[in-house]
């Protein structure tokens, strides 16, 4: 008997549509054909419509024996023990050591799916793809058994001489100091005023103009500070007359 959590509302309702939305029922039943196939043992369906829904695809295979035992033929011995027993918490179980043997297997993390996602409907498309990925890994190690998914891509190791590594050391990335030719001539100090001319106003500002100092860069012209009272010292008024 399948839980029933009760509907959703707001934010869980979205991605639970969302969810279903995702759910593909061909390639469900390709999944539970090719598990059927390999394993030899038919899948136990709630009713004799077979794979109806998402819901009959989760009640068959949320006990986990098919799916412990689809991994030991795979790779004999992943799962040392599956239990038949109907607890909640020993089907739990199984799909815990199922998702174990598929990553000792090889298959990477992002395509496993969680428990909870299974045993609770709630992510049912992670299921089937991750039978579609553990079969595609499944032709990569030579399985001779009925086979399902895309098979991955053999390592492309690439083994470069000692001469092809040295050149590749002699060439200077931009980042590295490299500017193609570029100076640093006419830059202004890292600080100082810098001084906007017009295009056309350039062609008239003789050299003499860039030993100007502006004000900001400590000329003042003349001007002192004779006669200035310290910093916080009384100042003394005189009237006039």
């Amino acid at each position: 008997m399948m839980a029933y959590h009760g509907p959703s509302y707001g934010l869980s309702r979205e991605c639970q549509m969302k969810s279903q939305a995702k759910f593909d029922l061909t390639r469900a039943r390709e999944a539970c054909d090719w598990v059927e196939s390999v394993t030899g043992i038919p899948l136990d369906w709630p009713t004799s419509e077979g794979l109806a829904d998402q819901l009959a695809f989760g009640h068959a295979l949320k006990d986990g024996v098919s799916l412990c035992t689809l991994m030991n033929v795979l790779m004999p011995g992943a799962v040392p023990r599956i239990s038949t027993m109907k607890a909640p918490f020993k089907q739990r179980e199984n799909l815990e050591l199922f998702l174990k043997g598929c990553e000792t297997y090889g298959l990477k993390s992002q395509d496993l799916f969680q428990v909870n996602d299974l045993y609770e409907n709630k992510n049912l498309y992670m299921v089937v793809d991750c039978l579609f990925a553990l079969g595609g890994l499944a032709q990569k190690r030579h399985f001779d058994g009925p086979v399902i998914g895309v098979k991955v891509a053999m390592e492309n190791k690439r083994n470069f001489s000692e001469d092809k590594l040295k050149e590749s050391q002699k060439i200077i990335g931009l980042q590295y100091g490299s500017n193609k030719g570029a100076s640093q001539a006419g830059m202004t100090a890292y600080g100082t005023g810098r001084q906007i001319i017009p295009g056309e106003a350039q062609k008239g500002v003789c050299s003499d103009s860039h030993k100007i100092i502006g004000l900001q860069s400590g000329s003042n012209k003349g001007a002192s500070q004779a006669g200035m009272t310290p910093y916080g010292a009384p100042r003394q008024i005189i009237p006039d007359g």
